[in-house]
This record gives C-alpha cells, sequence and structure tokens, in this order.
C-alpha cells in the first residue's frame, strides 16, 4: 500500500480491501448455510451453484471448466459429479456435435432450492444497488474486473512457483 498522505487515499485503499474480506466471509459462510441447508458438503454445493449459474447465463460448464472453477482435480471432480449425479442433483450430457464433450446441467429442483435461498438476498442487494448511478456500477463492475484479473493472475503465478509437496496440507489446486 502507499505512504499515507494523498488526501488519505491509502487509508481509504486499506478501508476498501477490508471491506472486500468482510463481503468474502460473508458469501463463504452463505456458501456454507446453503449447502447445509441441501444437506451437501460445501464443495458439493458450490459445484451445484457453479453448473446451475453456468446454465443460467446461457454458458454450461464442461467437466474441466468445473474443474478450474472450484480449484479440484480432474480426478476428485469426477467424483463429486458421480456423487451429485447419483442424488439427482446434476445430469451429464452429451449435447455438443463432438459427442466427447460433456455439458453438467443441474438438475430441476436445484434452481428451485436455490431461489428460494437466495432469492430474499438476492432482492436485498439489489435494493442496495439501486441507489447508485449506472455510471458508478459500470464503474464498480470494472473496479471488479480489474481485482479479480489481479487475484486470477496472482493466483496462476503462485501455482506455477508453489511444487506440489510444499502446498499446505488440505489445500486444492486446480
Amino acid at each position: 500500500m502507499e505512504e499515507a498522505g494523498h488526501d488519505g487515499v491509502a487509508e481509504r485503499r486499506e478501508q476498501l480491501m477490508e471491506s472486500l474480506r468482510i463481503y468474502g466471509g460473508h458469501y463463504a459462510e452463505l456458501g456454507r448455510r446453503f449447502a447445509a441447508w441441501l444437506g451437501l458438503h460445501s464443495t458439493d454445493a458450490t459445484a451445484v451453484l457453479e453448473i446451475a449459474a453456468a446454465e443460467e447465463r446461457g454458458t454450461p460448464l464442461s467437466p474441466a471448466r468445473l474443474s478450474e472453477r472450484i480449484s479440484l482435480s480432474t480426478g476428485a471432480t469426477t467424483a463429486l459429479l458421480n456423487r451429485l449425479e447419483a442424488a439427482g442433483h446434476i445430469t451429464r450430457a452429451r449435447e455438443h456435435a463432438d459427442r466427447r464433450i460433456v455439458t453438467l446441467r443441474s438438475g430441476g429442483h436445484i434452481q428451485e432450492r436455490a431461489d428460494e435461498f437466495f432469492g430474499p438476498l438476492g432482492q436485498r442487494l439489489d435494493a442496495a444497488m439501486s441507489h447508485y448511478p449506472p455510471r458508478l456500477l459500470e464503474q464498480f463492475e470494472a473496479f471488479m474486473a480489474d481485482l479479480n484479473t489481479t487475484m486470477d493472475t496472482h493466483l496462476a503465478e503462485q501455482s506455477a512457483r508453489t511444487p506440489r509437496s510444499s502446498r499446505a496440507p488440505g489445500s486444492r489446486t486446480p
């Protein structure tokens, strides 16, 4: 961070980073509560949400892309998908002209449950954001895109530098 001065800009950035850490903690807690509500392990619930969200955006995930999104090895992702498919939470389909490509789809009940769980929060967040003018929201969006790109770059560099044997026990790798 920058030295103090410049009209408190460094302090503002520190306060903003603290707010982002708090938001991240709330987001993680919400994910844990959703998992418990569904009776799933948090990783399984995260995977189900990623699959449903991608479907909702019109860009369904492949197992490899899901593996990247939730930072699991391909083997661990396969085991996870087997569990979710056996429980009826997801399906694997071969919809592409290239029949080797597998597309992940969420069970219809998953979207309903996610809407039930997250719907009230979505309404509250939308109400909170409605107080900001569109131009400022565009700036927030650009700001968050910059932070996400920076984090992605840092994580990729860190993964490349850290030998597998020295990673923390239980850490997940892409």
